[in-house]
């Protein structure tokens, strides 16, 4: 399903779009040496909350996970990738941390991923392989006009992950969301500019470039949700919830708290 929101449900996935950013942002905030990941996840479900806003993932359940998921929040940590299922896991100094959140409010969702370092510790090659995805991220966003299609969007995500040296799986990448978290169409983050479904003004695309250091092979842990880089190396993911509108996306998933 594709859905082209109106510019009522537009007013009201900006609302979600800033909830989840504001949420990620404090999180991001707390985060500290010391902090468990099941602290994070009491922290993600406490603020959804408050705010009237409903989880995305407490009750998910795909064919692709050992569901239903059962958290509030996706945590990563170092090798993992996507679809952290929190755990009882202190952070360390220097530990690479992904959070994932999506949230509905009022009946539309929002996507957003962010990676960052804990601590006082900066591996550069974790900085390098971050700092990736977010200018394939923006270079994602930019690409996404009206008129412009999928591979597009793809293709200037891919070239500079590639570009940066990365290898690119393409099973999981970015979705079309609306009414629903996970919708079509599919957004891998490599493709052939000029193909795929037409952007409209009115669609929302949840774009999430990432990488692991030095493979693009994926291993599910054994909690039947959290995937892994094969070799174990580092990973990083980052992720916007964008309106495609008659000009520039729109970014919904910015946050509006100073921290």
């Amino acid at each position: 399903m594709i859905e082209i929101l109106s510019p009522t449900e537009l007013d009201r996935a900006k609302e979600a779009g800033a909830l989840v950013a504001n949420i990620l942002q404090t999180l991001k905030s707390r985060a500290t040496v010391g902090t468990n990941l099941l602290d994070i996840d009491r922290w993600a479900k406490s603020m959804i909350l408050e705010a009237g806003a409903v989880s995305c993932y407490v009750d998910y359940a795909p064919s692709f996970g050992r569901g239903p998921f059962g958290h509030y929040i996706c945590t990563g940590v170092n090798d993992a990738v996507l679809h952290g299922l929190p755990r009882n896991y202190a952070l360390a100094d220097g530990d690479l941390l992904t959070l994932d959140l999506a949230v509905l409010k009022d009946g539309i969702a929002a996507d957003s991923a962010i990676s960052f370092i804990v601590g006082e510790s900066k591996p550069s090659e974790s900085v390098a392989m971050i700092d990736a995805t977010e200018r394939a991220l923006r270079a994602g966003i930019a690409a996404a006009r009206p008129g412009a299609r999928i591979g597009d969007i793809s293709y200037a995500i891919g070239s500079v992950l590639t570009d940066a040296g990365y290898p690119v799986n393409t099973e999981f990448g970015g979705h079309g969301i609306g009414s629903t978290m996970h919708q079509d169409p599919h957004v891998p983050n490599m493709g052939r500019p000029g193909r795929g479904y037409k952007l409209r003004p009115g669609l929302l695309l949840a774009l999430e470039p990432w990488v692991m250091a030095d493979t693009a092979q994926l291993v599910t842990d054994a909690d039947g949700w959290t995937l892994r880089s094969v070799t174990g190396c580092r990973t990083a993911h980052s992720e916007h919830t964008i309106a495609i509108t008659d000009g520039e996306a729109e970014i919904l998933t910015l946050p509006t708290l100073a921290h």
